[in-house]
């Protein structure tokens, strides 16, 4: 009696281990359709209004209101080269969701923004949906857009102080 129980109870593991194992397995099969489907899905942010041509434009993907706009919180950045006074930041592979988009005009290299002593901005920059915030940033809401996946344009225009 002793023995087919414990055989039963080991029986009930091995069932259990394959049970997880699948559910494991099916699991991994979803996040790698889910990092198939973003391939290809990349949204592209043109900047224009740039006052010249020096050094480049920096962009951050932000995906959440609590991240948005922080300089090292960013889902995804980007450097984008400036021609014509403008420039287009493209984040690849970006799954659909919900993102916003800060960036700003790194006429002398920086990799952060320069502010003043209250935290004005002291070069140009600007958000998606060409986003305004008073007294500081604009709010997540104001400058997301609803992203479904494949291939998007956003304009957005930068301000200089």
């Amino acid at each position: 009696m002793v023995v087919s129980a414990c055989i039963s109870i080991a029986m009930g593991e091995v069932m259990s281990l394959v049970k997880f194992g699948c559910a494991l397995t099916l699991v991994a099969g979803f996040n790698v359709a889910a990092a198939q489907a973003q391939q290809g899905n990349s949204i592209s942010v043109q900047v224009s209004g740039l006052r010249n041509n020096n050094g480049d434009v920096r962009c951050g993907l932000y995906n959440s209101a609590a991240t948005f706009p922080k300089s090292g919180q960013e889902f995804k950045g980007v450097v984008a080269p400036i021609s014509g006074q403008h420039a287009t930041c493209t984040f690849t592979d970006v799954a659909p969701g919900v993102y916003a988009v800060a960036f700003f005009h790194a006429e002398k290299g920086e990799t952060k923004m320069r502010t003043g002593f209250f935290g004005q901005p002291e070069e140009g920059y600007g958000f998606s949906r060409d986003a305004k915030g008073s007294m500081g940033p604009p709010a997540f809401n104001a400058a997301a857009y609803n992203y479904a996946g494949g291939t998007t344009i956003w304009p957005a225009a930068i301000t200089y102080p």
